[in-house]
C-alpha cells in the first residue's frame, strides 16, 4: 500500500479549484460583462438572460438559388429609391423581390434624394456594385447597361408608391413592363410578402441581406470609425430630433425653450395631439423617447453608466445634457472623424458608418423601430449577434400612465424588456428569418 501525504495533495486540490474558479469566471475581451448593482431584486444584466428563440436565415431563402431563372427575361426594370439611405434600401431589397417575380432582368437602381437630406450620392457611391452582381447570380439577372435597342429610351414609369392594401404586382405591373420593356417603379408602401412565391422572397432576402456591401473606401472609413471607439461598446440608436418629434405629433412639457422653439419650426402643418387622443396617442408608442426617458430605461436594464456607448444617431439631437451627464462614456462620428471629413460627409454617408458601426457592436440598442433598426437587428441575427434590443416606447408609457416611478418602475420596465429578449422580439422581421428554438 503506497501512502500519500495529506498536506501536499490538499494543497493541490485547493490550487487546482482556485484555478478553475478564475478561468470560469474570467470575462471575455471583447463581451459586454455587465455588473448587476448589489441589493437589486432582479438578479442579473439584459445580457445575460437566458433565449429561448433565435432567428435565422430560412432554408428556402438560403436555397432560393436553386429554382432555375427564366430561360426569357419579360423586360428591363429599375427600382427608383427615395428619401434617407435605409428607407432607400428598403425600397431596394422590395423592388428586387418585384422583379424576380415578375421574371424580369434588373438595372441597377437608382437613388433619388430629396434635398431635404443633403444628398447626392448614388447606389454605387454607397455601395460595392460588382459584389452586389456577384451574391445575386443565381437569384436574379443584374445589368450595368442595357442593350442598345433600349439604352437611349427613360423607362416607363409605373406608379406604385402609395398604394396600399393588397396590391398584385403581376395584374397591376407585369403587363406595362410587357408593353414596354422597360420600366421604373418605387414599391407600394405596403405590401403582402408572404404571397410571394419562395423563389421571389428568397431574392429579397438575398438582396437585402447578403448582397449589400459598402464601397471600399467608405467601408475603409467605416473600420477606422469603428476601431476609434473605446471597446467593448454599446451602439444606441436615440431619436429625438426636433423633425422626428415634431412628425410624431406628441407634446413635451418639461423641454428648454430652445427644443421647443426647434420642434415648432419643424412642425409645419403637423399640430401636435391634444387632451384624450394625445394620451391615447403616447400609451400606444407613439412617442419618441426623450434622452433622460432613455437613461431610465438603460439603468433599468443593469446597463453601468460607466458603459461605452457609440450614438448612431443623426444631426441634432436635442436634451443630451442629461443623457450625458449619467452615462459620461459617449462616443460621437463627430468627435472620432477627422472634421475635414466629417464636415464633406453628406447624410447617407453617415447613416452608412451608423450602420456599419451598429452591426458589429457587442450590444445594439434602438429607441425607435424604424428603417435603420430593422435592417441592423436582421443584420445582428444574420451574422448570430444576439445581444439587440428595442427599448419599449408603449411599455414606458402604460406603466408611467399607471403612476409607477422610481425603482417600481424600472422593475416593471426589466419584466418587460426580460421577455422581450428572450424571445427575441423585434431581432428580425419572419420576412427572412425563421424562429429557432433554443
Amino acid at each position: 500500500m503506497i501512502a500519500i501525504p495529506v498536506k501536499p495533495l490538499f494543497v493541490f486540490i485547493l490550487t487546482f479549484s482556485l484555478l478553475l474558479v478564475v478561468i470560469f469566471l474570467s470575462p471575455s475581451p471583447h463581451i459586454l460583462q455587465i455588473p448587476f448593482p448589489s441589493g437589486s431584486s432582479v438578479g442579473s444584466d439584459i445580457w445575460s438572460v437566458k433565449r429561448i428563440v433565435e432567428w435565422r436565415p430560412c432554408k428556402w431563402w438560403l436555397q432560393g438559388h436553386l429554382t432555375p431563372l427564366p430561360a426569357k427575361t419579360n423586360g428591363y426594370i429599375r427600382v427608383d429609391c427615395y428619401g434617407g439611405l435605409n428607407q432607400m434600401r428598403r425600397d431596394l431589397c422590395d423592388g428586387v423581390g418585384i422583379a424576380r417575380l415578375l421574371n424580369a432582368t434588373l438595372v441597377l437602381p437608382k437613388f433619388e434624394v430629396a434635398a431635404y437630406w443633403n444628398e447626392s450620392s448614388g447606389f454605387a457611391d454607397v455601395f460595392d456594385v460588382d459584389y452586389f452582381i456577384q451574391k445575386m447570380n443565381g437569384y436574379i439577372e443584374v445589368v450595368k447597361e442595357l442593350p442598345k435597342e433600349i439604352s437611349s429610351k427613360e423607362p416607363f414609369k409605373v406608379d406604385c408608391s402609395k398604394r396600399k392594401g393588397q396590391f398584385d404586382y403581376i395584374e397591376s405591373v407585369l403587363p406595362s413592363l410587357l408593353e414596354h420593356h422597360y420600366i421604373s417603379f418605387t414599391p407600394a408602401m405596403s405590401q403582402r410578402r408572404d404571397r410571394y412565391p419562395e423563389y421571389a422572397k428568397a431574392t429579397l432576402c438575398q438582396a437585402c441581406y447578403s448582397a449589400i456591401r459598402l464601397t471600399s473606401s467608405l467601408e475603409k472609413k467605416a473600420i477606422e470609425l469603428f476601431n476609434a471607439i473605446p471597446k467593448p461598446f454599446l451602439s444606441l440608436h436615440l431619436r429625438f430630433e426636433p423633425d422626428m418629434v415634431a412628425y410624431s405629433q406628441c407634446e413635451y412639457p418639461n423641454l428648454s425653450p430652445s427644443s421647443i422653439a426647434a420642434i415648432e419650426a419643424a412642425r409645419v402643418d403637423r399640430k401636435p395631439w391634444t387632451g384624450e387622443l394625445a394620451h391615447i396617442w403616447r400609451k400606444r408608442g407613439k412617442c419618441p423617447l426623450t434622452p433622460n426617458e432613455t437613461v431610465l430605461m438603460l439603468q433599468s436594464l443593469n446597463i453601468p453608466t460607466t458603459t461605452n456607448i457609440y450614438l448612431a444617431a443623426g444631426d441634432g439631437l436635442m436634451e443630451m445634457e442629461g443623457f450625458t451627464s449619467v452615462y459620461t462614456n459617449v462616443f460621437t462620428k463627430s468627435a472620432l472623424l477627422n472634421q475635414e471629413d466629417f464636415t464633406r460627409m453628406h447624410g447617407n454617408t453617415k447613416a452608412a458608418l451608423d450602420y456599419h458601426v451598429s452591426i458589429n457592436s457587442d450590444a445594439y440598442v434602438a429607441t425607435y423601430f424604424g428603417n435603420m433598426d430593422k435592417v441592423v437587428a436582421a443584420m445582428r441575427a444574420y451574422k448570430r449577434m444576439h445581444n439587440t434590443l428595442f427599448l419599449s416606447r408603449k411599455a414606458f408609457a402604460e406603466l408611467t400612465s399607471k403612476g409607477l416611478e422610481g425603482e417600481e418602475l424600472k422593475k416593471a420596465l426589466w419584466e418587460v424588456h426580460k421577455n422581450d429578449y428572450a424571445i427575441g422580439r423585434g431581432f428580425a422581421l419572419p420576412d427572412c428569418f425563421c424562429e429557432f428554438k433554443l
